[in-house]
């Protein structure tokens, strides 16, 4: 009898995501392996782990996450002129670079949409915040969490988080 995904199962499946038409990401690249998650414990958008909820080993599906469920809508507030001085002496800092900042909340990345002479002006939000994505996704394994999976909260071994 196949398991089905419910809270507390972990899932392997493979996956390929697009935004407007265009692949962001996907686990099917030559080497690929499938992506491995503790359902329920929100380590995938809330969007899609809703909708994997009750597939099986072998069930395919495309899906399609709101931003609202996905990675959020995009926050003006997000977007911020920095001075130049914050950022490290020793790198060129280009449009489209991403550096990683740490503040009271914790860490966050943050991606360079301007450089100017004494400035650089950065975008906190995720880089798909506002956007509506597009997964296809095949499931190829449901099993059941271990103890220690479910108290760490994510997934151990091969696919999955390794200590």
């Amino acid at each position: 009898m196949s398991l089905i995904i419910g809270d507390k199962s972990v899932v392997l499946f493979h996956y390929t995501l697009t935004v407007d038409g265009e692949t962001v990401d996907t686990s099917r690249e030559e080497g690929g392996q499938p992506l491995a998650y503790l359902h329920g414990r929100g380590n995938i958008v809330p969007g899609l782990e809703k909708a994997l909820l009750g597939l099986k080993v072998g069930d395919k599906k495309a899906v399609e996450v709101a931003p609202g469920e996905g990675y959020g809508e995009h926050d003006p507030r997000g977007v911020q002129k920095v001075p130049r001085t914050q950022f490290p002496t020793d790198v060129e800092i280009e449009e489209g670079m991403m550096f990683t900042a740490e503040d009271e909340d914790g860490v966050t990345q943050v991606h360079v949409k301007e450089v100017g002479q004494d400035y650089v002006v950065v975008d906190l939000n995720h880089p798909l915040a506002g956007e509506t994505l597009h997964f296809d996704v095949e499931i190829v394994e449901v099993r059941a969490a271990t103890p220690v999976e479910l108290q760490h909260g994510h997934v151990h071994g091969p696919g999955g988080h390794h200590h």
